[in-house]
């Protein structure tokens, strides 16, 4: 068994131990939410607009796409079916119509008639010192001198500082796996927010992802402490608010699950470590 660890699972511990826990070992799911599925929804139509000739890649063209996609999804999760209808605030028109925006909205934003990408919803894996690093790129551009762009589409608006750290987190992990992988650090990490129209880029360079690495071994050293110990502490914080399993945390009089049998074992599973999450935001 190799262990392994994500972005998402990573920055889970770095913000609470207990929602690790709650996410890997007892396999703890948020109720699904209109905004979230309409995350993966407009996911899916970016990713799946790149299927078209270049010069098809048109507004119209996209908006078209969200209806089959949507239909694909729920086809995967039929839950999602009654989710919109059981929203007392929501109409399903409300709900396309908030979709169709933020798809609309991409194209003030980037281009895709010049744009071939390398790469759509691609899974990179590497190993550093016996851990491996995995996770989902949602595009990856290749200039033809080979300079890499990792880009990734977020539904919401830009962050504050709160949680702005944890979108660069998440981009320098891609970018550290793309360096070990191919020898070259990414020239380009690009967050494109369509909930208000920002894009936002950093330039990496070694010294970041050096320290990117460093701070992912220490997660994973903590994170193999705590499967030993069975000690997973919550950390409250501000985040807490936006917790979808406060009733389980003991800082908020709740009580977490039993630890299933082998609950060390399934931390340092890395068909548990990946990214599990059936939602993007």
């Amino acid at each position: 068994m190799t262990p392994a660890l994500s972005p998402s699972r990573a920055a889970d511990f770095k913000q609470c131990p207990l929602l690790f826990r709650f996410r890997t070992i007892d396999k703890l799911e948020g109720p699904p939410s209109p905004a979230a599925a309409r995350g993966t929804l407009v996911h899916a139509v970016l990713e799946h607009l790149f299927d078209l000739p270049a010069a098809e890649r048109t507004p119209a063209a996209a908006t078209a796409l969200l209806e089959p996609r949507w239909r694909a999804l729920v086809d995967e999760r039929p839950e999602l079916a009654t989710m919109i209808e059981d929203d007392d605030l929501l109409t399903e028109e409300a709900w396309f119509a908030g979709a169709r925006t933020l798809v609309e909205q991409w194209f003030d934003l980037e281009d895709p008639t010049r744009l071939e990408p390398a790469a759509r919803e691609l899974y990179v894996e590497t190993e550093i010192e016996g851990l491996t690093l995995r996770g989902y790129v949602d595009r990856l551009d290749v200039a033809p001198d080979g300079a890499m762009r990792v880009v990734d589409y977020k539904t919401g608006r830009s962050p504050g500082e709160l949680f702005e750290a944890k979108a660069l987190f998440q981009m320098k992990f891609y970018a550290l796996v793309l360096w070990r992988l191919h020898g070259e650090v990414p020239k380009m990490l690009q967050l494109v927010y369509l909930g208000n129209g920002e894009v936002v880029r950093y330039v990496p360079d070694e010294r970041d992802l050096l320290a990117i690495e460093r701070n992912v071994r220490a997660i994973w050293d903590a994170v193999v402490r705590a499967a030993s110990t069975g000690d997973w502490r919550p950390r409250t914080s501000r985040l807490c608010d936006w917790c979808d399993f406060r009733e389980f945390c003991p800082e908020f009089g709740g009580t977490p699950p039993p630890l299933p049998e082998g609950a060390g074992l399934i931390a340092l599973d890395p068909a548990r470590s990946g990214e599990a999450t059936p939602f993007e935001d």
